[in-house]
């Protein structure tokens, strides 16, 4: 699975309004939020570290470089960026090798959406063997792209990987329906101009202008995301 882009086009799902959905991953369709605290909880621990517990909050859904630079300076750690990014990314892997559980209802919503044949892209700040690692158990076939968050110059909470999976099926953004857990991602999803539905895991989101929130995607189906179009 690759990120290649082809040029923007105008399909639309069964006649709707609705162009394309646009999902984040961790914490989103997979419960795999907590496993990157626990990963970075466990890594500092060896470093001789305890990580504080209010910074979950700042790391959660953003770049690994942001996130990894957070820590390390909040702690003072001797390591680097990109020596700390690969011990994140392992023990992340380790994890998700042992169990992999779906958010409620992200199942039920893919099989949905792929039936009806609206295209799909997984758009995550998460590295490409992640993701890869990821889409062995939810389904590769379900996207028509996949974006990761190293094959980007500039990740979330910036617009572009969101632009670049609209461009990559061939939509306007603005037809676009994101799904999103964490404040970095709405963010990046309301600035490329998406239609942000957001279910949050970690931390509160609050309701906003284009922005619909909701406590799980039990209460997403199609009709609810063509409903998005028209607000």
């Amino acid at each position: 699975m690759t990120s290649t882009v082809p040029a923007l086009g105008t399909r639309t799902a069964e006649g709707s309004a609705l162009q394309g959905v646009l999902l984040d991953m961790d914490g989103t369709l997979v419960d795999t939020e907590g496993f990157w605290w626990d990963a970075e909880v466990e890594v500092f621990a060896r470093l001789g570290h305890t990580l504080d517990e209010a910074w979950r909050d700042v790391v959660v859904g953003g770049p690994m470089s942001r996130s990894a630079a957070f820590l390390i300076d909040s702690t003072g750690a001797d390591i680097t960026v990109d020596e700390l990014t690969v011990l994140l990314n392992d023990g992340f892997e380790d994890r998700i090798g042992r169990t992999l559980p779906m958010m409620p209802g992200a199942a039920g919503l893919l099989a949905e959406l792929a039936a009806h044949g609206v295209p799909m892209a997984l758009v995550s700040a998460s590295h490409r063997r992640i993701i890869d690692r990821v889409l062995g158990s939810i389904g590769a076939h379900h996207f028509e792209l996949t974006v990761a968050g190293d094959e980007v110059a500039r990740t979330k909470p910036h617009p572009d990987p969101y632009l670049l999976a609209a461009a990559g099926i061939g939509a306007d953004p603005t037809r676009c329906a994101v799904i999103e857990d964490t404040a970095t991602g709405v963010a990046a999803a309301e600035a490329a101009g998406c239609r942000v539905v957001a279910v949050p895991s970690v931390a509160p989101i609050p309701a906003a202008a284009g922005r619909t929130v909701v406590p799980s995607l039990e209460h997403v189906n199609l009709p609810f995301l063509q409903g998005l179009m028209t607000l």
